[in-house]
């Protein structure tokens, strides 16, 4: 008889999206907005939004530059013992607040209990997603990240610019093929929900687009994409 209770090798890379994925709504948008009402002097800046707006408009719709606009305008140069407090706040209110679609929690523990590799990948800021990953218990995270300046008192302050790509699109197939080095021989199964994660989803060995609207519904069933729904 073998005695041995250790789980055997994992079976695969589940690679997970956050947003519209795990969650039934954007991040970003109530993370900034929350660390503005907490912090009222922030609404001063503003008035600086509309011009953001128009720079993403007149740019190509860079999403990067869009999204490390808004960080700075709602938080740039913050303190970092600051911003992790509330990214902590943030983070701890999100089971509470039914963030979460229950589905795709469900999902998740199945692939914990197969011995899964779980990876969270996703385009919103390093500034609170790697927290989600420790929350929803994540072996890896990879997200977008941003700079922060080294201060004169000896804290850092945030810069809210981009260091790396913004992980989105064609940017997430390039994280997909590092994993495949990392975790070389296991398959990747990938869930993401937008047409943006449609480049990423065709190159993993299984991949499901859940909760997408009807054009990327389509898009994905031209591709022999499987579809469904997480409630």
């Amino acid at each position: 008889m073998n005695t041995d209770m250790r789980p055997g090798p994992p079976q695969c890379v589940a690679l997970f999206d956050l947003d519209g994925t795990l969650t039934w709504r954007d991040t970003l948008l109530p993370f900034v907005a929350g660390y503005v009402m907490r912090h009222p002097a922030r609404s001063l800046e503003l008035w600086r939004l509309p011009s953001a707006l128009l720079r993403y408009a007149t740019a190509g719709h860079d999403h990067g530059l869009l999204k490390s606009n808004v960080i700075r305008i709602t938080m740039g140069g913050e303190s970092r013992s600051r911003i992790d407090d509330y990214a902590r706040f943030f983070v701890d209110s999100l089971m509470p607040r039914g963030m979460f679609r229950p589905a795709a929690l469900a999902i998740l523990e199945a692939h914990r209990k197969a011995g899964d590799h779980l990876v969270l990948l996703s385009a919103s800021p390093d500034l609170y997603v790697p927290k989600i990953g420790k929350l929803l218990g994540f072996d890896r995270t990879l997200c977008t990240e941003v700079a922060w300046d080294p201060g004169h008192d000896g804290e850092e302050s945030l810069d809210g610019a981009l260091v790396t790509p913004n992980r989105r699109g064609e940017e997430k197939c390039r994280c997909l093929s590092w994993l495949r080095q990392q975790y070389a021989g296991l398959p990747i199964i990938a869930y993401g929900n937008s047409a943006s994660d449609l480049p990423h989803l065709v190159q993993a060995d299984r991949a499901i687009l859940v909760n997408g609207d009807a054009a990327t519904r389509h898009s994905a069933k031209e591709m022999g994409l499987a579809v469904g729904e997480w409630r």
